[in-house]
Order: structure tokens, then sequence, then C-alpha cells
């Protein structure tokens, strides 16, 4: 890479689950990466490998707090918010500040260095959908007062925010709304349905389903994920776009491929369906062909296998 070509990325939430990984897809990549997490929900070992490369900086720093940067940024990736029920019900008004306080901090640092920003919004904001696949069109169906309220509404305004800022300031502003994501650098702790499976089996525990198990999600490997969000990135496309796996699955047939890959003879157990748990999750990602030529590669079986592989070698 040239160094005309070489780019300055701040990547906030850096030490989560997306943000590391996107912090070495764009460092391998020659650029030079700024690294800011308050290690809320993010862990330092994602990025451990990172730490002595010339090109890479770590920030601990809080996205609510102001943030100082003397030097030119060429673009920001905003992935800073615990995005996991347990984590972002743990403390809904801090998620709620990070959402709004937090954006409005990143905002107003692309205002400042001229640079465009990416927001990482989710299938959340789709509340419990009335129509599938869901459409960037589609409003949503969002529980306000909810115990995922915080997480869901806070993304919803997090989009407002950047779309005022778009057509108040012309910040190149892009909103990507990302489904059901899974792979290494995970949270074997964060509660979400992949990771609950794996660690049960490694444990010898039973897997626990909630309510009948037939509620539905579609799963996109990491790669993938990163792949359409740093074409959206490079795209001249300032609205929201759907980055996920359209296949669609019910909860039950995912536990079950995992039992299966794991050689695992645990049982299934039920358990209460959680307030305003989605009954369905699907992307409608026709915008993203179109937009990016961007469709997921990797199949389910193959990112889970490298999925389970990594747990069993960070859980030694």
């Amino acid at each position: 890479m040239s160094l005309s070509t070489i780019k300055t990325i701040l990547i906030a939430g850096g030490c989560g689950f997306i943000g590391s990984n996107m912090c070495k897809r764009l460092l391998n990549e020659g650029n030079r990466i700024i690294c800011i997490d308050n290690l809320f929900t993010g862990r330092k070992d994602n990025i451990k490998e990172l730490l002595n490369n010339d090109n890479f900086i770590f920030i601990n720093h809080d996205i609510i707090d102001s943030i100082q940067i003397n030097e030119t940024i060429d673009e920001i990736y905003h992935f800073a918010c615990p995005a996991s029920p347990p984590k972002y019900q743990l403390d809904p008004v801090y998620t709620l500040k990070t959402n709004f306080i937090g954006t409005m901090n990143l905002l107003e640092l692309a205002r400042e260095k001229k640079c465009k920003i990416l927001l990482s919004s989710t299938s959340e904001i789709y509340g419990e959908p009335e129509i599938s696949p869901q459409k960037e069109d589609y409003r949503g169906n969002v529980n306000t007062i909810g115990i995922r309220s915080c997480y869901d509404e806070g993304k919803r305004v997090a989009e407002t925010l950047m779309m005022d800022y778009h057509k108040k300031y012309n910040i190149d502003i892009k909103i990507v709304r990302i489904f059901n994501t899974y792979g290494p650098n995970m949270d074997i702790n964060d509660g979400r349905v992949i990771t609950n499976f794996i660690q049960q089996i490694l444990n010898n525990k039973d897997i626990t389903l909630y309510g009948d198990g037939n509620q539905t999600r579609s799963f996109c490997y990491i790669d993938d994920q990163i792949e359409g969000l740093i074409r959206l990135m490079g795209s001249n496309y300032n609205y929201p776009v759907n980055i996920g796996n359209p296949n669609e699955l019910t909860v039950k047939v995912l536990a079950n491929i995992i039992l299966e890959l794991m050689d695992s003879k645990m049982n299934i157990t039920y358990l209460p369906l959680p307030q305003d748990d989605p009954t369905n999750r699907n992307p409608d990602i026709t915008l993203a062909k179109e937009l990016l030529d961007w469709t997921p590669k990797t199949e389910l079986k193959e990112g889970l296998i490298k999925t389970i592989n990594y747990f069993k070698k960070i859980l030694k």
C-alpha cells in the first residue's frame, strides 16, 4: 500500500467483538488504527496481538466524555455500545447515554476532522417485526418502555442524530443495521444464543431454549459482516443498509446443529420467553446486493465450526 492510500481510522468500541475484528482487518490492510474503548464490555485480550504494531494505538476512553484526537482522521467506525441483552440491561441509562451522548461526541469529532463516520445500528430497531423479511423502509414495532428499550430506542435515536448531522452539517454518514453476527472474539458470557449453546455444551450442561424454540434468527459470520461494513464505508450512500444473512432458521434447529457439530448428547430444556424477545429476524439484503455488490459467503456450519474451535482454544 502506498503512503498516499494509508488512512487513519478511528474505531470506537474497538475491543469488542465486531470492533476488534475490524481493527485486525484494517490494520492488516496497512492502515493506521486508533482504537478507543473503555472496556465496559470490550476485552483487551481481543487486541493484544495488535498492541506492538506501530500503526496501532489503543486509548482507554469512554465516548460519553469529550473526545480529543490531535491528528487527522479519515474514517470513524462507531461500534461503542453494549450489544447483548444482559450487558445493555445491566445499566440501561448508561446504554442510552452511550447511544445518544456518545454518538453525538463522535459526530462532533467527524465534523471537526471532516471525515466519514459509520454507525453500527441494529436489527433491533425493527422491534417485534410485523413483516418478514425486514426491509430498510420498515419503521418497526418497538416497545418504548420495555426491558430492551434502552438498546432499541438508543440505536433509533443514534440513527436520528446521524441523519440530522448529515442534513445540518453535511457530515458523510453511513448507517448499517447489523443482524445477528457470530465468530471469533465473541464474549462467551454475552448471553446470545450461539455463545449460550456452545458454553453450555463445553460445560456439560443441557441446552436451554426460551419459549418453544420456534422463534427465528439469521446468522452472519463475522468475516462477511466486516466485508459489508467496509464496502458501505466506501460507498456514497447515506441511508440505512441491512447487513446480515437472510438464511432464516429456528433457534431449536440451531441448537440441534451445534449439538451435532460438537458431538454432544446433552438435552434441550425450555424456559419462559423473555419480555420483548423478537419472534423473528430476517434481513432483506436487496439493497446491500445492489448498492455494495455484497452477499454473505460463509455457510452456517463452516462459521460455527470456526467459532466453536475459537472458544475451545480460549477456554483451555
